[in-house]
Formats: C-alpha cells, sequence, structure tokens
C-alpha cells in the first residue's frame, strides 16, 4: 500500500515538482551550512565545542545541523524565527491590537508574519552581537584564542553574516511552504537534525568494532527506538473527540442544521514546545559555567546536567508547566463554546455557554495531564538511558519528538495532494487517519 502510494507521487506532476522543489531547496541549506564565517579559527573552536555536550550551546547545534558548531553563515539555524513566533503568540493574549489581528482572518495573519520576520531580524541583530562577544572570550583547551582580531570590525561582521544567514532560511523555509510540500521552517528543522546520523552511525559502527558496545545491546536499542518512534506516532495523532450536534434552523425556505459532528481536542495540543522552552532554561546555567569560572557556577551547572535527578525533576515539572502554559494561549474553550453557541450547536447533556466552557476546559485539562506525561517520558528517557546504561542514543528526546512528528506532517501533506487528484494514498482507504480517544 505504501510502495503504491509512492509509485503514485511520480504519476502527478505537480507533485512532483514541488517535491523535487523542496529536496532542492534543503540541500541549498545543508550547504550553506558549511560555509564558515570569517575572522575565526575552525580548529580552536571545534575543540572549544567539544565540551558543550548537555548545554544549550549544544541544544542549538542540534537545530543548527551542526552549523553552531562549525559557526557557519547559518549558525544561528531557525531559532529566532521560531522564537519570534512564539513571542508573537504570547503577545496576541496581552496586546489588543494583535489579539484583533489574529480574528481578522488571512488579512491579519499576513500581517503577524510580517512583524514575525521583523523581530526574527532584530533577535537575530542581539543574537549575533552576544555571539561575537562570547567568541571573542573562548579559548580552546589548548589557550588559542578562537577569534585571533577581536574587534568592532569582527562582531559587525558577525552580526550582519549571521542575520543574513537566518533571514535566508527564513525565506528558504517560506518557499518550501508555498512552493513545495508544506511545512517549510518544520522541514528546515528535520533537516538539521537528520544530517547528523550518517555521523551517528560511523560512530556506533567504531564502538562496535572496538567492543565498546555489544552487537545484542545494539540490536535491543533498535527494538527500543522503533518502539519509542511507534508510541509517538500513535500518541501524537491521537485525539478525544467531544460530539457536538447542531440544532436545526429554518432561513426562508431551506432547512440548515440538524447534524452530528464532533470537537477534536488533540492529546498533545502544545507540541514540541514544551521541551523546547524547558530545555533552553534549564540548560542556560551549564552554558554560562562555560564562560564563568567560578567553584560555585560548577556545581550548579553539574547538578543540572542531563540525567542527573535534579535536572530530570525540574525538567518534568517545567514541561508539565508549559504544557498547560502553551495549551492555553492556543485554545481558548471560551471562544469555542461562544462559536458553538453561535451557530446553534450543541454539547449532548451540557447546556451553551458557561457550562459548555467548563465542560471544554475541564476536558482539554485532564488529556494535557496525560500529553505532559508522555512529552516527559519521551524527552527524559533517553537521557536516562546514556548517562546510566552508555547506550549511544543519538536522538535526544525533543529531536526525536520533533523528526517523528514532521515526518508525519509531510506524509500528511503529501497524502493531501494525491487524494484531490484521486489518486491512492500511503494509508488504506486513502487517509491518513486518527485515533480516536
Amino acid at each position: 500500500m505504501v510502495a503504491t502510494g509512492f509509485q503514485n507521487i511520480f504519476n502527478v506532476p505537480e507533485l512532483k515538482k514541488r517535491i523535487l522543489f523542496t529536496i532542492g531547496l534543503l540541500a541549498v541549506y545543508r550547504i550553506g551550512a558549511h560555509v564558515p564565517t570569517p575572522g575565526i579559527d575552525a580548529f580552536a573552536l571545534s575543540e572549544f565545542f567539544k565540551g558543550t555536550a548537555g548545554t544549550i550551546l549544544g541544544f542549538f547545534d542540534m537545530f543548527s545541523g551542526g552549523a553552531f558548531r562549525r559557526l557557519t553563515i547559518f549558525a544561528l539555524g531557525i531559532m529566532p524565527y521560531i522564537s519570534a513566533s512564539i513571542i508573537l503568540q504570547l503577545l496576541t493574549v496581552v496586546v489588543p491590537t494583535l489579539e484583533k489581528l489574529k480574528k481578522e482572518g488571512e488579512q491579519g495573519q499576513r500581517k503577524i508574519t510580517q512583524y514575525t520576520r521583523y523581530g526574527t531580524v532584530v533577535l537575530s541583530c542581539i543574537q549575533g552581537l552576544g555571539i561575537s562577544f562570547g567568541l571573542e572570550a573562548m579559548r580552546s583547551p589548548a589557550g588559542t584564542l578562537v577569534v585571533p582580531d577581536p574587534g568592532w570590525s569582527f562582531r559587525l561582521m558577525t552580526i550582519l553574516t549571521l542575520t543574513a544567514g537566518t533571514a535566508f532560511i527564513m525565506w528558504l523555509g517560506e518557499q518550501i511552504t508555498e512552493r513545495g510540500i508544506g511545512n517549510g521552517i518544520s522541514l528546515i528543522i528535520f533537516a538539521g537534525i537528520v544530517a547528523g546520523i550518517p555521523s551517528a552511525i560511523t560512530n556506533t559502527t567504531k564502538l562496535i568494532n572496538t567492543g565498546e558496545i555489544q552487537l545484542f545491546i545494539l540490536l535491543g536499542l533498535l527494538v527500543f527506538m522503533i518502539t519509542v518512534v511507534g508510541v509517538i506516532v500513535f500518541v501524537e495523532s491521537g485525539q478525544k473527540r467531544i460530539p457536538v450536534q447542531y440544532a436545526k434552523r429554518v432561513v426562508g425556505r431551506k432547512i440548515y442544521g440538524g447534524q452530528s459532528t464532533h470537537l477534536p481536542l488533540k492529546v498533545n495540543t502544545s507540541g514540541v514546545i514544551p521541551p523546547i522552552f524547558a530545555s533552553s532554561i534549564i540548560m542556560f546555567p551549564a552554558t554560562l559555567a562555560n564562560f564563568i569560572t567560578h567553584p560555585w557556577m560548577k556545581v550548579v551547572s553539574n547538578s543540572l546536567m542531563p540525567g542527573t535527578l535534579m535536572y530530570t525533576l525540574i525538567y518534568v515539572i517545567m514541561i508539565f508547566f508549559f504544557c498547560y502554559f502553551y495549551t492555553a494561549i492556543i485554545f481558548n474553550p471560551s471562544e469555542v463554546a461562544e462559536n458553538m453557541k453561535k451557530y446553534g450547536g450543541f454539547i449532548p447533556g451540557i447546556r451553551p455557554g458557561k457550562p459548555t466552557t467548563e465542560y471544554i476546559d475541564r476536558t482539554l485539562s485532564k488529556i494535557t495531564f496525560g500529553g505532559a506525561a508522555y512529552l516527559s517520558l519521551i524527552c527524559v528517557l533517553p537521557d536516562f538511558l546514556i548517562k546510566y546504561f552508555n547506550i549511544p542514543f543519538y536522538f535526544g528526546g525533543t529531536g526525536l519528538l520533533i523528526v517523528v512528528g514532521v515526518a508525519m506532517d509531510t506524509m500528511a501533506q503529501v497524502e493531501s495532494h494525491l487524494l484531490m487528484r484521486h489518486y491512492e494514498g500511503f494509508i488504506k482507504k486513502g487517509r491518513l487517519k486518527s485515533r480516536r480517544g
């Protein structure tokens, strides 16, 4: 069935063109990830970054596909754009003007996108300046300066280079969304993460050859990874479907409504945002320890390294907090209940208005708890295996969630293109199914 679906891709000229266009732009992105930023000693930088595992620097490097570690023109990756998007989403709750734009449909969304672009450039400039100061202070373990000729000429060049690189990646993502197969920004993150798979396979092969890892352990790891991927697919497609009934309305000589439908509530409404936020915050002390040589900072950094009890406890608490916080921002039960009432809809057994709002809020809170527990388990388990069992689990939990999630979204996009042209898709009966809650 899947093979037939892939064969059908090449029977649709427009879809084939979109896929080739997407692959071409992703190739451009990967080439740019190897173009170095001027004025940096690449060897000294490489030596410095060997000790950044478990810090926010290593976290950013994962999202940039190794470009941050090499300080290439794409070193900032797409993170400034993601940060700007999240900030704009948060501001739409507290700024009336942005909230009004959000409700204006396509016109308002276009304006918000424009503000997001401006925010991306501003954040890139700020981060570029901070990175330039940080680079000037860096030394390799041998004492070699990472920046041989520091000063404002280097700082301005770094700001300009990194900001232009991020703006170009943002443009690539928008082009993939408009003229490719969609999900441009997500696919760029996906490409950056999976770019490290070949080197991970090479390193694992070396460990097997040297006897540091046994073959049966590797087979067990593969089974475990397949199981984890299966769990992610199962939960990410999971929904709680609340039945909704629409009353009949007579308008002139026509009768509208009377049908039954459902309100789908995703188990993991917030996606990968909670682990990203939690990781960024909790890794910040470990990052500062690389620049501040103080015994107290070293103690804090060591206690917050991935795999430690303190790290795991704080990480899980923050994931739960951001799950509820971000879900509350992107899903408004009051607005949903009001729209249902406006069009004559109601949940059987629940009165319209405030009781409906409370029922939806209650239901959403329950499934969000399950989603937060699932995210915590997926994100903490790889760190636990790496630290205590020395298992070379390449993907961290956040990376694995992104890779599987983007792969599912991309399959759904291709599926929709095939079905629009009456071709059989990847899944039986020609549609991607969602699990009922």
